[in-house]
């Protein structure tokens, strides 16, 4: 072995032990082709082995809860996304079961159910067809599937409008835990994709996350006195559970009114019959869920 061959065996050796001379960890804004599944002695639990994610992310990812990865949607899709949400906002389109959400605090004066400034959020839009491309993204369940394995189900649809605030602050979301409003486990296999549809920084609120979290135990959760696209996945072998007598009972009512309305159903239906409803398989079996 040359000496060269011989000094990069020892940083990388250095590097998965953790010594002096380890590489801090980064989130890398773009995946590597490396495989990670042959060189990493310790065992990660919220990552799957592939040939996607570097080791490095997938340590990040296992510290922290979240990945950056820059540029995954084109300009093109982007455009396409944002023109279908207006259409929506000006009642062009009207898919089934979407829910719309606007800003209680417009007064009657001032409102117009077409203007977007209007709407701040849509969910459930599965049955939107040009929305919901946004799930099927290869580029997207690419990297998905290294968190789900490769039956994926799309659990939760989301657009969120981020329109100037009224001067009644109802444009705040307070920090929460996604995991609050789903009865499906394991929590390991559970991902969601964010993509922010315009420019974020600080000054106009995008997407906040408290590193680590995701390794804590469930909280309460209330809501207080006071333009993204996204999609939850898990995976299709995971299992619902009984939300009865836990700090997810509150939502159960909340989501059966949203559903009913929506859909037209009557109130029989449960919590498990609207998430598998609602769910849609976008690679691999649908096995259980």
């Amino acid at each position: 072995m040359s000496q060269s061959r011989a000094v990069t065996r020892l940083r990388t050796v250095l590097a998965h032990l953790g010594g002096p001379r380890a590489k801090a960890v980064v989130a890398h804004p773009i995946s590597k082709s490396i495989s990670s599944a042959n060189v990493h002695p310790q065992q990660f639990q919220y990552t799957l082995d592939n040939n996607v994610l570097s080791l490095e992310q997938r340590k990040f990812y296992e510290e922290n809860g979240f990945l950056v990865i820059k540029n995954l949607v084109s300009s093109a899709d982007i455009q396409r996304f944002q023109n279908e949400f207006e259409k929506i906002c000006r009642q062009e389109v009207k898919p089934p079961g979407l829910n719309i959400m606007r800003d209680v605090t417009i007064s009657k004066s001032e409102y117009d159910p077409r203007n977007e400034n209007m709407v701040y959020k849509v969910q459930h839009f599965q049955e939107d067809k040009e929305l919901f491309r946004y799930c099927t993204l290869p580029e997207l369940l690419k990297y998905v599937e290294c968190f789900t394995g490769p039956n994926i189900l799309a659990m939760h649809t989301m657009v969120i409008n981020k329109p100037p605030d009224s001067g009644k602050k109802s444009s705040r979301h307070p920090l929460h835990q996604d995991l609050h409003y789903f009865p499906f486990r394991p929590i390991d296999r559970i991902v969601c994709a964010w993509t922010a549809m315009e420019h974020i920084d600080r000054n106009n609120g995008g997407l906040c996350v408290i590193p680590g979290t995701h390794k804590g135990p469930l909280q309460p959760h209330d809501y207080p006195q006071w333009e993204a696209i996204s999609c939850h996945f898990t995976c299709a072998d995971s299992y619902y559970i009984d939300v009865k007598g836990t700090t997810q009972e509150n939502i159960e009512k909340e989501l059966k009114g949203i559903i009913t309305e929506g859909y037209e159903l009557d109130d029989s239906i449960t919590l498990k019959d609207i998430w598998k409803f609602q769910a849609r398989l976008v690679k691999g079996e649908r096995t259980n869920l």
